[in-house]
């Protein structure tokens, strides 16, 4: 047992010799290159095992030819030792080298490359995080290129839609002014009309604004659908009674939502006033309400023929309305936008369904097209 001890203090004292030899340099190169840190670890660890051995070995007295027998085997397999350690320092350089490479095509438009070649587990989980990054950030860029893409298109048509408006402000004001206009009344509530208009697309512009920054309150409280469809029919029924429309709200189911009234009746008040204007007379607009799972589905189905297929995915869009140069009176399907006329009406519906945790949709059905909100259900008492 003493013999035991003894030499693990020889072999303690010649490996602690080289490990306090090879600290400094270690914590030199630790902002250098990794296969050069890892060398020196490799190096640290062979000088350590032969300073042990050899310092034991002296101990034991051994003979010339065992000694050199001893130092020669420490000899080669620290050779075999150091070189393996340089392949492998030299392999997870060339990994690194390779994934810096294509660290540069983080947010390209093409897209991450991830290395050809082979990685370590580390690198590997590494070049997956960044491949992750590069998608996050094509994502965010294509966002951001389709709200610069809606707000030209919102602020094409507010430009134009404003100018009509005005001029016809300006020529029956013009009129009255040098005492030509032969019905003053009919051109008081001309301008009245167009005034309503304005003031419309500025309460819209408003709505807007404050959904996409997010200061859009909510006074939530427990409604029934059937009495959020039956207010909205009832605010559009003048409107499908001047164009010849029916309205029918026969499947119209009484389910519970936790929801801010005025706004989900905006919402659909909007829908319906799009599907009535693109209907054509004597055709209807259904409007249903069901529930599936956790959730109600209220559906305002026309008869406008339906929107071309590529159109789908922007409708919801601010500002856009499908067609160019079209006027705020224009009834084509593609023509949707709310009642301003500015294209800001559907924009609005998403962002409120959005703001009670809910989506809206919209597809083709036989004759037309179905609009679809879908809310958070409430639980039955």
């Amino acid at each position: 047992m003493k013999d035991l001890l003894l030499i693990a203090l020889f072999a303690a004292l010649g490996a602690g010799g080289a490990g306090l030899l090879g600290w400094p340099a270690v914590r030199l190169l630790r902002r250098r290159s990794v296969a050069l840190s890892l060398f020196c670890v490799a190096v640290v660890t062979v000088l350590a095992v032969t300073s042990g051995t050899f310092a034991v070995a002296q101990a034991m007295f051994l003979s010339h030819h065992d000694l050199g027998v001893v130092i020669t085997v420490l000899g080669m397999a620290a050779v075999v030792s150091l070189l393996t350690a340089a392949l492998l320092g030299r392999q997870v350089v060339a990994g690194s080298r390779a994934l810096t490479a294509a660290a540069r095509t983080v947010g390209s438009d093409t897209g991450f490359a991830a290395p050809a070649q082979p990685l370590g587990t580390e690198l590997a989980e590494l070049s997956a995080e960044l491949a992750a990054t590069s998608a996050r950030l094509a994502e965010s860029r294509s966002r951001e290129q389709a709200l610069e893409r809606s707000r030209r298109e919102l602020i094409a048509w507010i430009s134009h839609d404003l100018r009509t408006p005005l001029a016809g402000l300006r020529a029956m004001s013009e009129a009255l002014e040098d005492g030509v206009a032969d019905d003053p009344p009919r051109y008081l509530r001309g301008i009245r009309t167009e005034v309503d208009r304005l003031t419309g697309m500025v309460d819209d512009l408003f709505e807007l604004s404050r959904i996409q920054a997010g200061a859009l309150s909510l006074s939530l409280a427990r409604v029934s659908v059937y009495d959020l469809v039956g207010d909205a029919i009832a605010g559009a029924y003048p409107l499908a009674r001047q164009r010849g429309v029916r309205l029918e709200g026969a499947e119209v189911a009484a389910e519970p939502v936790e929801v801010d009234g005025r706004e989900i009746t905006r919402v659909l008040g909007n829908l319906l006033v799009n599907a009535i204007r693109c209907t054509p007379e004597d055709g209807v607009v259904a409007v249903a309400a069901r529930r599936e799972r956790d959730e109600v589905v209220l559906s305002v189905t026309d008869g406008c023929g339906g929107i071309p297929e590529q159109d789908l995915p922007r409708v919801f869009e601010t500002g856009w309305r499908g067609a160019p140069a079209r006027t705020p009176r224009a009834a084509s399907p593609a023509a949707r936008g709310g009642d301003s006329g500015a294209g800001l009406g559907l924009a609005i519906v998403r962002g409120i369904v959005e703001a009670h945790a809910g989506r809206a949709s919209v597809r083709n059905v036989n004759g037309g097209c179905c609009f679809e909100i879908t809310l958070p259900a409430a639980a039955r008492a």
